[in-house]
């Protein structure tokens, strides 16, 4: 049994002496080798990104100490720790970076942040508003197309009331109506009947940007002192003669009718046509006295 405690107890042999195993030839060159890699590697911009992330990051966790050369300056001036300036509760430590990434201007965050709650408070109101039923979203559908059908209508109206007013009047209202008028014989466009003055309205327009599309065509390919005397009329208006109204002229009457809803503009048109010549809008036809005997009535929904 002595014997046995004599011989050398391997588990708790201290290892001090045992040698580290040096570096191969193949691991030395292999080695060597990855650190000429890693120093000649050109990081790329996310790359080198992180790395300054990391290193703000790794700066700003890092407490001031006496080695900061802005630690050492203030030492010299007095500076012997604590807080900055008189007040109680000052300041001890430096005011945090907040870093700007974005190329927009000091107050677009601000504004930004406005906006986001502008839309935000906009978009309660719309949550508070109440929901639309099923039928009063169809009726809201039916009344839009309601308008749009007596819009239709009222045009159609307004057209057949021209006819009428022009078919016995002078040429010169003729004219106006269709707009080929001359400027010396043109009657001015606020004496036409109130009822169908938009009709002859829209259509000088139209007639006006013709002619100052043939007269800019006109305009490239002849000359302004050039007069051809086999040119007639027409080709004269469009090379360049001045157009016979002001349409921009203001005109408050026709303003105040435009601006009565279209439903009460029909009515108007419809009455003055039974009226005065005796024609109902709604079965077209001209009947020869003011009683009208066979009409129905002076509204869409009597004539079925």
């Amino acid at each position: 049994m002595a014997g046995d405690e004599d011989e050398d107890d391997y588990l708790s042999m201290p290892l001090d002496h045992i040698k580290e195993e040096r570096e191969s030839s193949i691991k030395r060159v292999a080695r060597l080798k990855q650190e000429r890699l890693d120093r000649g590697h050109v990081k790329s911009k996310a790359e080198r990104k992180k790395q300054a992330e990391e290193d703000r990051e790794k700066a700003l966790a890092t407490a001031i100490d006496s080695s900061n050369k802005g630690a050492k300056m203030m030492s010299k001036m007095g500076y012997e720790g604590g807080a900055l300036g008189k007040t109680e509760g000052a300041r001890t430590q430096p005011i945090q970076l907040q870093m700007k990434e974005d190329r927009g201007g000091l107050g677009m965050e601000n504004d930004k942040k406005r906006k986001i709650r502008e839309a935000a408070e906009a978009a309660n109101v719309n949550e508070k508003r109440v929901k639309l039923t099923l039928e009063e979203y169809r009726e809201r559908n039916r009344l839009e197309r309601e308008e749009k059908k007596q819009e239709a209508q009222l045009w159609t109206a307004m057209r057949t009331l021209e006819t009428f007013e022009t078919e016995d009047e002078p040429d010169a209202v003729k004219g106006q109506a269709d707009g080929t008028a001359k400027k010396s014989k043109t009657t001015p466009l606020h004496s036409i009947n109130v009822l169908w003055r938009s009709v002859v309205k829209e259509r000088l327009g139209k007639d006006h940007k013709r002619r100052m599309n043939s007269k800019l065509a006109q305009s490239l390919s002849r000359r302004t002192d050039y007069n051809d005397v086999d040119c007639d009329e027409d080709d004269k208006v469009a090379s360049g003669a001045e157009v016979e109204e002001d349409l921009d002229e203001e005109d408050a009457e026709l303003d105040e009718f435009q601006a009565l809803p279209v439903g009460e503009r029909l009515q108007k048109v419809v009455a003055y046509l039974r009226e005065h010549y005796f024609y109902c809008f709604w079965c077209m036809i001209r009947y020869p006295t003011k009683e009208m005997g066979d009409c129905p009535g002076l509204s869409e929904d009597e004539h079925g």
